[in-house]
């Protein structure tokens, strides 16, 4: 599947036309991670669908969406601008960016620096970086890209090996453990322990996919983790502001 996407991208790259700059505030979206709302940071998804889920949300108002989060203390927002896999779009994240004040990742599959570009022109405040789609030199020249124009970068790691990779050649700030095998797509959140022990002591860990309960919450943080980025368990309920507030085991509107 992932081969699949990012020959899609660079079929998109080839005929990409950069949009007008929409001259939006920048936010730091690692500041907001590193001094969050609870005692582990939240990363809130804006997501309509995966390739693995199909469509999660048949009522996708992403306006509407964003504001709740807002309202459940999110930390930062993820929204996803791929189209052709997850049915996003470039214009929910600076309608999203106009709505509310959180600092906002653009969720994408981005290989190449006019991605990086186009980032920055609709709003976005960090980029995701997916270690296992380049190499780590690319990787590197991408995050220094990115850092250049102001944007903070999660990098995205799947396994070890390549966190192990990806560390010879530079030390990310934001390092994200995705849970989800990419061959398989299954998850499995107690695999961040694995990656405890390499992660550089001042790089804030992201554990991201199959987080569900309170339970989850609280074994990723045993491993390490800073923050957590969830989509699919939030989207899939109703309020997404009393979802988040369920996950962290608040009953504030009780």
């Amino acid at each position: 599947m992932l081969k699949r996407i990012l020959e899609t991208k660079r079929q998109e790259i080839q005929t990409m036309i950069l949009p007008e700059d929409k001259g939006l505030e920048q936010r730091s979206f690692y500041e907001a991670l590193k001094t969050p709302n609870r005692s582990l940071g939240l990363i809130a998804e804006v997501k309509k669908a995966s390739p693995s889920k199909g469509v999660i949300k048949e009522n996708f108002n992403p306006k509407n969406i964003s504001i709740a989060y807002e309202k459940g203390l999110a930390d930062c927002l993820s929204v996803l601008t791929d189209e052709t896999y997850f049915q996003g779009k470039k214009e929910y994240l600076t309608l999203i960016k106009e709505t509310i004040n959180l600092p906002i990742l653009r969720k994408d599959f981005i290989i190449d620096s006019i991605q990086i570009e186009e980032s920055k022109r609709i709003g976005a405040d960090a980029i995701l970086l997916i270690a296992e789609a380049m190499e780590p030199s690319l990787l590197r020249e991408l995050y220094e890209h990115a850092t250049e124009l102001g944007l903070d970068a999660l990098v995205e790691v799947h396994s070890v090996p390549i966190l192990e990779k990806v560390l010879r050649e530079f030390t990310p700030k934001l390092l994200g453990v995705n849970n989800r095998n990419l061959s398989t797509f299954e998850t499995n959140i107690h695999q961040l322990k694995d990656f405890r022990k390499i992660v550089p002591e001042n790089t804030l860990l992201v554990s991201e996919s199959g987080i569900y309960t309170v339970e989850d919450l609280q074994i990723v943080r045993e491993y390490g983790a800073h923050a957590i980025l969830v989509g699919e368990s939030l989207m899939r309920k109703e309020n997404q502001q009393l979802a988040i507030e369920e996950l962290f085991g608040e009953n504030i509107h009780v």
